[in-house]
């Protein structure tokens, strides 16, 4: 029997329709609006869609938003103090820096800058840290989709075996650390790890994040696992010009093993803005001193 497709589409409406209810009740209780600040430097056209994809989302959710769009040619001192500014702007709760940042940008230092209660990404070292011992904590939206997704198939994550496939910073070792954290039994792999279809083969949940278009193909897949695919990998255009988009496990075949399996596009993808909605949500319930945030980091 084939895989249910879990539907990210339809689960990011759920969460945004969440997040939509408790912006009515933030706004109720204090007489104004969660604040989301995005900050993109120069007009690279990926990163310009993700913006305003952003923007359009806090609009229809109620979150106050600004959007600090900066010439290319932003030296370091110009964007700290944006964020520094920022960061003393009681309006704003959420501060977000696009990536990537022109080659001149020390990345490291800017996220570093934010503050660690408004650092909605979960990038910042102290937001990272305070995750891995266990403390509150924002945690990367895309890896809070990839739990959200996984608890909404209905499997239970506790005692299952889970291989992470991927070790960025950004999705592949947060997204371990959220599955150990509901007790799960976490590999993490990569692209030099021996044997890895074995490997793969032994999880009763899959996460693939490497980057390599359908590489893990029905190999790697265990009978019934339940498969998140994180990839985004263009392989070519139509006569039309509309990108033509695979993720990293090769759908036809995962499909018919798995018993849950994510699509791409339309599986993770759609999760990572709801969640950065949510994140920007509970950022203002913390520094208002309000509890009641149902964030997943608790």
């Amino acid at each position: 029997m084939a895989a249910s497709i879990i539907d990210g589409r339809a689960i990011a409406k759920k969460v945004r329709a969440e997040v939509a209810e408790e912006v009515e009740r933030f706004k109720k209780v204090h007489g104004y609006p969660p604040g989301l600040a995005v900050i993109i430097v120069g007009d690279d056209p990926a990163s310009r869609v993700y913006v305003g994809s952003k923007k359009r989302m806090c609009e229809a959710l109620g979150i106050y938003s600004e959007e600090y769009a900066l010439p290319a040619s932003t030296t370091q001192e110009e964007l700290i103090g944006t964020i520094r500014n920022l960061n003393n702007n009681k309006k704003i709760h959420g501060i977000l820096v696009q990536l990537p940042l022109p080659d001149h940008l020390d990345e490291g230092e800017v996220l570093e800058t934010i503050d660690p209660r408004k650092d909605v990404d979960g990038f910042h070292p102290i937001s990272v840290g305070n995750f891995v011992v266990g403390k509150e904590a924002f945690v990367p939206c895309t890896p809070l989709g990839v739990l959200r997704l996984i608890k909404e198939t209905g499997i239970e994550i506790k005692g299952k075996k889970a291989v992470v496939v991927g070790r960025s910073n950004i999705v592949g070792k947060p997204a371990a650390m959220l599955l150990l954290a509901n007790h799960a039994t976490v590999t993490i792999c990569h692209s030099r790890t021996e044997g890895l279809p074995g490997v793969c083969r032994e999880a009763d949940i899959l996460v693939a994040a490497i980057g390599r278009p359908e590489m893990l193909d029905g190999s790697y897949i265990k009978p019934g696992a339940v498969v998140i695919d994180v990839g985004v990998n263009e392989v070519g255009r139509t006569e039309e010009g509309k990108r033509i988009l695979v993720g990293d496990v090769k759908f036809d075949e995962a499909k018919e093993i798995a018993s849950h399996i994510t699509p791409v596009p339309g599986g993770v993808g759609p999760m990572t803005i709801a969640m950065l909605m949510r994140n920007t949500m509970d950022a203002a319930w913390r520094q208002a001193g309000k509890g009641g945030c149902g964030c997943s980091c608790k």
